[in-house]
């Protein structure tokens, strides 16, 4: 009984699609979803659908595709509690739901799905909040949930992640170590590596997550949305970028199943506790 994780499968692109429907079954395994499974409601239900016929348990976060406004006009929390009823419809647990204790190979842990967004401090601190955007038009650089995700009833993303960070804080302190860390954004700017567009790091995260990894005692932490994957190692922790991505981002002779990423047990590979990434293509 192995625990894995993928994020950004991104089955709006055909591609992918085709490449999920043909993932084998692992079926005495686990799976961490970790966001950006696709931008609709009808994709969603198409992937869970496939997705629980092939493993024995799935745990979701939201994206921030997930989370954009589509025709139906849905916006906000309105959307990411509609976007929770349906994983609730397949037996799916999202960050709503009592934390898991995981009880197979690895040892026991705690798997802690959560869903922070960002608030644009993953920024030099010479730019204040209020030229954040600015700076990072500067080099053309605009996310599209400026224009997509809506944060209504809250007055802005910003407000929303803080929100969310309390939430979950308050959860997290009632939990025992160790734990498995789940989102879709990297709880630290030092992982947000993005060298073809550096000023995109506004909207992968936020600063008060830095810490989360030992205040928490996580084991593992899990997360997505940079389309690299890696390996990390900070405080003895081991961080996982796990995402698929678009279909420039991953090679499709190898499928889906060789993107797969084993969290539980940790692999023999990962044991050494070094600082630096190892990068995976």
């Amino acid at each position: 009984m192995k625990l894995y994780a993928i994020s950004d499968l991104h089955i709006d692109h055909q591609i992918n699609r085709e490449a999920l429907k043909a993932l084998p079954a692992f079926p005495e395994d686990w799976l961490i979803i970790a966001g950006d499974i696709c931008s609709s409601l009808e994709y969603l239900r198409f992937a869970l659908a496939h997705l629980t016929q092939r493993f024995a348990q799935l745990l979701w976060v939201p994206g921030n595709h997930e989370l954009w406004t589509g025709r139906d006009g849905i916006k906000g929390e309105e959307k990411y509690q509609q976007l929770v009823s349906v994983c609730h419809d397949f037996g799916v647990l999202t960050p709503e739901d009592p934390y898991p204790l995981w009880q197979g190979e690895g040892g026991n842990h705690y798997l802690v799905p959560l869903f922070l967004l960002y608030d644009y401090s993953f920024r030099p601190e010479h730019i204040s909040p209020e030229k954040a955007l600015a700076w990072a038009e500067e080099t053309g650089v605009v996310c599209t949930d400026e224009y997509y995700l809506n944060p209504i009833p809250y007055a802005s993303r910003s407000e929303w992640c803080h929100t969310r960070c309390e939430y979950s804080e308050q959860r997290l302190q009632q939990l025992p170590a160790p734990l498995v860390l789940i989102n879709h954004y990297p709880l630290r700017q030092d992982l947000v590596r993005l060298f073809k567009v550096p000023r995109f790091s506004i909207w992968c995260g936020t600063r008060r997550t830095e810490n989360w990894h030992i205040r928490f005692g996580a084991s593992v932490v899990v997360s997505g949305h940079l389309h690299l994957r890696a390996t990390d190692y900070r405080d003895g922790v081991r961080f996982e970028e796990v995402s698929l991505g678009y279909p420039k981002n991953w090679n499709q002779e190898h499928g889906i199943q060789k993107y797969l990423r084993q969290i539980l047990p940790a692999p023999e590979a990962k044991l050494e506790k070094n600082a630096g990434p190892f990068w995976r293509f």
